[in-house]
C-alpha cells in the first residue's frame, strides 16, 4: 500500500484523487503544510508516500514515473514528490522545515498561502539535505501545478493534445537495442507486454515462461528428429518474444524488483546455454558429437560478455575519457544506417538466437555451432580490437572504484592471494601482458601433452603465479580491462581441452556442467558490481578456489585419475561449485539488500 498527501485546496472538477488512487494510492487530504506533516505523521513507516499538489495538471504517465518507480528512494514530477521508506525521514525533515519557513522565500508557504508549491518546495530541500532525488525524463508528457485559471486551461489543453498512451507503450521499448530486436521483435510484443499489464501479470511471471518455452525448445531440439529442429527453433524464437516482452512489461508498469534482477540476469544465459545442451544431445542421438563445439560456443560467449562487463567497468566513471577512435565511433553513429550495420556485427542475442533458430530448424547441429562460433569470433575480433584503440588513444585517469570492480571481475582465490606476497613490485600497466603469457603458457601445455601429462599441471603452476602477479598491483592502467577475459578464457579453454583430450563418454559434458556452474558465478558477479552491492562474499570465492585454483585442481586431478575416474571427478566438482554459487545467490538476490535494478545497457 502507498499513501499519497494531496495539499493545497481542491480544484473543482480536478480527476487528480482519481488518477492518483487508479496509481495504488490511498489518498488523504492536507490544506497546508501543517496539515501535511501531520498526514504524514500518520502514515506507516513501511509504506511509500507521496506529496502531491492539488492543482496539479498533467498526464497519468507523469505521475506513474515520478511517484511509483522502485528503483529510487526517491523521486519527483513538477507538483509531486515522492519517497520509499529508506527517505522517510528525510522526508518528514524537509517537510518540517518547509513548513517552518528557514528562508524569507518560505514565510508564504507557513502561511498556507502558497501550499500549490508545497511538493516543489520539499523536493528541493531533499536535494539540499543530501537525498538523491530522481527527475524522470518526461519528454512530451505534461507534468504543472498552473497558478491561474487561463494557465490551467492551457495546461488542460497541453493533455489533451498528447496521448500519453501512445508515450508509454513506446518508451516500454529499451532505448538501445539489436537490428533483429528493433524491427523484428518490439513492434509487437510491446503490445503482448500491454496485453499483460492489464490481466496483472507481471514482468517475473513473463521471464520464467520465456525460460520454460527455452528449456522445451532444448528438449525438442535433443529428440535429434528434424521436426524436434524445427520445433526447437520456433520456440526459440517465441522465447526470445517473451524475453523481450518481460523487460518492456517492467518498463510499461514500473515493476521493477529484486527478484527481477536477478531472474533478468541469469536467465538469458541459461536459455542460450541449455539450448547449447540441448543441440548437442540431439546430435549425439544422430551419432554427432557436437559437443565440444557447444562447449566452445558457450566458452567464447562468455569471455565475449566479460570483455564487454570488464570494458564498461573500467570505463564508465574515468576521468578525461575521451578518445579520437570514440570521436570517430560517435561520428558514425549519426550516420543512419551505419548504426544499425555495427549493432549487427556484434552479433548481439536477437541476431544471435534468430541465426541460431534458423540454422538449427534448416541444417544440423555441427553446422549451426561452427556458423555461430565463427559469427561470434568476428564480433568477438570487432569489438576487442575496438575498445583496445580506443583504450589506447585515450587519456583517462581510473578510478579507486573501477580498480576494485576490475579485481573483484578477476575472481582471484586464495592461492593467488598467498602468492601476491611473493610477486609485488610488478612494473604498472604490465599487467595484461602478465596475465596474457601466463595464460599462453597453461593453454600451450595442455594443447601440446597427452591426458594424464604433468606438463598442464605445471602449466597451472605458472599460470597462478603469473595470474597473482597480474593483480598484485590496482588495475589502472589503460588496457588492465583485458585482465579478467583473459583469466576466463585460460581456465574455461584449459577445461575444454583436458575434456577433449579425456577421449571418454562423459567427459565433455561434464566439463560443461563445470564451466556453466562458473560462468553463472561470473555472470552474477558482474550483476551484483552493477547493482552497487560489489562483489559475491570472499568465503565464496574461498570456497570454490578461484579461477587459478580450480585451473590448478582440474589439471592435477587429470593426472591423477584415469579418464573415466575424471569425468566422476568433474562431475562432482561442477555439482560442488554449482551447488555453492546458486545457494548463496538465491540467499542475495531474494533478500531485501539486492539492488532492484534493470539492465539498459548494450544488448548482450
Amino acid at each position: 500500500m502507498s499513501t499519497a498527501i494531496v495539499t493545497g485546496q481542491p480544484v473543482p472538477g480536478s480527476s487528480l484523487e482519481g488518477e492518483l488512487r487508479a496509481l495504488g494510492f490511498d489518498v488523504r487530504l492536507a490544506p497546508d503544510a501543517a496539515q501535511a506533516g501531520a498526514a504524514l505523521a500518520a502514515v506507516p513507516a513501511g509504506q511509500r508516500v507521496a506529496l502531491v499538489d492539488a492543482g496539479f495538471v498533467g498526464h497519468t504517465h507523469a505521475l506513474r514515473l515520478g511517484l511509483t518507480d522502485p528503483r529510487f528512494a526517491a523521486s519527483a514530477v513538477p507538483g509531486a514528490v515522492s519517497v520509499q521508506p529508506a527517505a522517510r525521514e528525510a522526508l518528514t525533515g524537509a517537510l518540517r522545515d518547509t513548513a517552518q519557513g528557514s528562508s524569507p522565500t518560505d514565510s508564504a508557504a507557513r502561511a498556507g498561502t502558497l501550499a500549490g508549491v508545497l511538493a516543489d518546495r520539499v523536493a528541493e530541500r531533499l536535494t539540499a539535505s543530501g537525498t538523491e532525488v530522481h527527475h524522470p525524463e518526461l519528454g512530451e508528457l505534461v507534468a504543472a501545478v498552473p497558478a491561474d485559471p487561463q494557465a490551467r486551461n492551457e495546461a488542460r489543453q497541453a493533455v489533451a493534445a498528447v496521448d500519453d498512451e501512445a508515450i508509454r507503450l513506446r518508451t516500454a521499448v529499451k532505448a538501445r537495442d539489436g537490428f533483429f530486436t528493433t524491427y523484428c521483435i518490439s513492434p509487437y510484443s510491446r503490445y503482448i507486454a500491454r496485453w499483460c499489464a492489464r490481466r496483472g501479470l507481471t514482468p517475473n511471471q513473463v521471464t520464467t515462461a520465456s525460460l520454460f518455452t527455452a528449456l522445451i525448445a532444448a528438449g525438442c531440439a535433443a529428440t535429434g528428429t528434424r521436426a524436434g529442429f524445427v520445433a526447437a527453433g520456433l520456440l526459440l524464437l517465441f522465447s526470445f518474444v517473451l524475453d523481450c516482452t518481460d523487460g518492456q512489461l517492467a518498463r510499461y508498469s514500473l515493476q521493477y524488483s529484486t527478484l527481477g534482477a536477478w531472474l533478468d540476469a541469469t536467465f538469458d544465459r541459461a536459455k542460450e546455454y541449455a539450448y547449447y545442451a540441448g543441440l548437442a544431445l540431439g546430435a549425439a542421438r544422430g551419432g554427432d558429437d557436437v559437443w565440444a563445439l557447444a562447449l566452445g560456443a558457450m566458452v567464447l560467449q562468455t569471455c565475449r560478455h566479460v570483455v564487454d562487463f570488464s570494458f564498461n567497468e573500467a570505463n564508465h566513471d574515468a576521468t578525461a575519457n575521451t578518445s579520437p577512435t570514440a570521436a570517430l565511433s560517435d561520428k558514425l553513429d549519426s550516420v543512419g544506417w551505419t548504426v544499425w550495420v555495427r549493432r549487427m556485427i556484434v552479433l548481439p542475442i536477437g541476431e544471435r538466437w534468430a541465426l541460431i533458430a534458423v540454422l538449427t530448424a534448416l541444417t544440423t547441429p555441427r553446422i549451426t555451432f561452427i556458423v555461430l562460433l565463427i559469427g561470434c569470433a568476428l564480433a568477438a575480433t570487432y569489438t576487442t580490437a575496438g575498445r583496445v584503440l580506443r583504450s589506447l588513444t585515450r587519456r583517462a585517469t581510473r578510478t579507486d572504484r573501477a580498480a576494485q570492480a576490475l579485481a573483484e571481475l578477476s575472481d582471484s582465490g586464495p592461492l593467488s592471494e598467498l602468492l601476491q606476497r611473493a610477486v609485488r613490485g610488478v612494473p604498472r600497466h604490465m599487467a595484461p601482458a602478465i596475465a596474457a603469457l601466463g595464460a599462453l603458457a597453461l593453454v600451450l601445455a595442455t594443447a601440446l601433452s597427452g591426458y594424464g601429462s604433468w606438463w598442464p599441471v605445471l602449466g597451472a603452476a605458472v599460470y597462478a603465479l603469473t595470474s597473482a602477479a597480474a593483480v598484485s598491483r590496482p588495475l589502472k592502467g589503460p588496457l588492465d580491462w583485458l585482465v579478467p577475459p583473459v583469466f576466463r578464457a585460460a581456465e574455461y579453454g584449459t577445461i575444454l581441452l583436458i575434456a577433449v583430450k579425456a577421449d571418454v563418454n562423459g567427459a565433455l559434458p561434464a566439463a560443461f556442467g563445470l564451466v556453466a556452474a562458473v560462468a553463472y558465478h561470473h555472470y552474477d558477479t558482474v550483476y551484483r558490481i552493477r547493482g552497487g552491492t560489489g562483489a559475491p562474499p570472499h568465503w565464496l570465492v574461498r570456497a570454490i578456489g578461484g579461477h587459478e585454483g580450480r585451473t590448478l585442481v582440474v589439471t592435477a586431478i587429470a593426472v591423477l585419475l584415469t579418464a573415466t575416474d575424471f569425468t566422476v571427478a568433474l562431475t562432482a566438482l561442477a555439482g560442488f561449485v554449482a551447488l555453492v554459487v546458486l545457494a548463496e545467490s538465491i540467499r542475495f538476490w531474494v533478500s531485501a539488500g539486492a539492488p532492484a535494478v534493470h539492465d539498459e545497457g548494450e544488448p548482450a
